[in-house]
């Protein structure tokens, strides 16, 4: 039988985890497809992704706060899980993501060195999105915590 803290953790993770799979792998593709002003795509895409990386740094607190209480003693791939996704949204919300922003400022002209340290950026950034996005599979189908 579920407990209410169980049926919350299910309830956090699934809108979390579905969030990033939704706006990484559907909504901004969709925009970048539809929006023929790509400036305009990105910035969309930015605000979408800042808005679940907060989300995704209070789901996941709350999640490793409540797995912790919960959990037994000893290492447990869960709660490393949730630390490793936590790890991956700061490393790209406050690192990645500011460096992308700082090109963007300057200009991008095609060919250009700055064009290219964003693309490898960019390319960095989904990497590690996708990383976050298995992990946050795994936890999905696995469970926050064991029972």
């Amino acid at each position: 039988m579920h407990t209410r803290t169980a049926i919350a953790e299910r309830i956090i993770l699934t809108l979390w985890v579905g969030g990033l799979w939704m706006i990484g792998y559907l909504a901004v593709p969709i925009l970048f497809h539809q929006l023929e002003d790509t400036q305009l795509a990105g910035r969309l895409a930015g605000e979408m992704f800042r808005a679940l990386n907060w989300f995704g740094l209070v789901a996941g607190a709350l999640l490793l706060v409540s797995n912790r209480l919960h959990a037994r003693p000893g290492l447990d791939w869960r709660a490393v899980t949730l630390v490793l996704m936590l790890v991956l949204i700061l490393a790209n919300a406050f690192g990645i993501s500011p460096l992308m922003q700082e090109l963007k400022a300057v200009g991008l002209p095609e060919g250009s060195e700055a064009a290219a340290r964003f693309a490898r950026l960019h390319g960095l950034s989904s990497f590690l999105y996708l990383v976050q996005s298995l992990l946050g599979l795994g936890l999905v189908i696995f469970g926050v915590r064991r029972g």
